[in-house]
């Protein structure tokens, strides 16, 4: 049974209510942790400009905070999901109360922005790069030009001449030794290593990348399942209370059953709750 249901069993319906009040106050302090502030970032063309972001630390250390605080409770560690652009930090916690499992889940969802920082070196980064690929670009065009009538000469040296441009391709193609040869015989003929130029680029890439900083987007609402599921932004906090039979979990079940004594201590575990995200 998720709490916050509409139920007319008053036992439920004072879970409701506590429930509520420890929602608000966790998206007290979930507005709190996740306030923007600004911060420089240089885009992709070199403009740098400013960036709203916040600190998804604050709120793992947050929540191992909470968990540190529920002593008697069976806690799952802090966690952090990853997929593309979407992230979402996280923590599950429960426990026993006679044959009922109180159960919670926190967590924040958030996006995940890449930009450059704003440094020198990632101008001169791109710049060699641009430089790199025109050079590459320059050069296989030029052999490419040249590179045709050059297979043909060397083919009709090697005995290819009464054939056709076609039937000299067809021959070209199916000896791999006779074309590995030419192919090296027209990269020695280039005006550049491409094999050096293909290392430099790569180690700029990589340089490049290790320029990137990430910046986080959030919103300071609470969000259901299927709106984390659908991966909207946001915050969520459930309570859910199941009735545990021959060790299945039972969602539906008729809470007038339970014993004044479980209900009393069920009662007392949603407080410890609310004090614990009173701190």
């Amino acid at each position: 049974m998720r709490l916050g249901a509409r139920s007319p069993n008053d036992f439920i319906q004072t879970l409701n209510q506590k429930n509520e009040v420890i929602q608000k106050l966790y998206l007290s302090k979930m507005t709190d942790l996740t306030k923007m502030i600004d911060t420089k970032v240089m885009l992709g063309d070199s403009t740098i400009t400013e960036q709203k972001t916040f600190e998804p630390k604050q709120v793992m250390d947050y929540f191992q905070k909470i968990s540190q605080s529920l002593e008697k409770w069976s806690l799952q560690d802090v966690s952090i999901t990853n997929h593309e652009d979407l992230r979402r930090v996280f923590t599950k916690f429960e426990i026993m109360e006679g044959n009922y499992l109180i159960s919670g889940h926190v967590s924040l969802q958030f996006h995940v922005l890449l930009y450059y920082k704003p440094d020198q070196r990632v101008i001169d980064c791109q710049k060699e790069l641009s430089e790199i690929i025109d050079l590459a670009k320059n050069e296989e065009e030029r052999l490419s030009d040249n590179s045709d009538q050059f297979i043909l000469n060397r083919l009709k040296e090697s005995g290819y001449q009464d054939f056709d441009h076609q039937k000299l391709f067809e021959v070209f193609y199916e000896n791999d030794e006779f074309r590995e040869k030419i192919f090296q015989e027209i990269q020695k003929g280039a005006s550049v290593n491409f094999k050096e130029l293909s290392e430099r680029k790569k180690k700029l890439f990589q340089e490049l990348d290790s320029l990137l900083i990430e910046t986080y987007q959030t919103s300071p609402v609470l969000i259901d399942d299927t709106r984390l599921v659908t991966g909207e932004e946001g915050c969520l906090f459930t309570l859910d209370l199941e009735f545990i039979k021959n060790n299945n979990r039972e969602g539906l079940f008729d809470p007038r059953k339970i014993s004044d004594s479980v209900k009393g201590r069920i009662v007392k575990r949603l407080d410890e709750l609310e004090s614990i995200f009173k701190q």
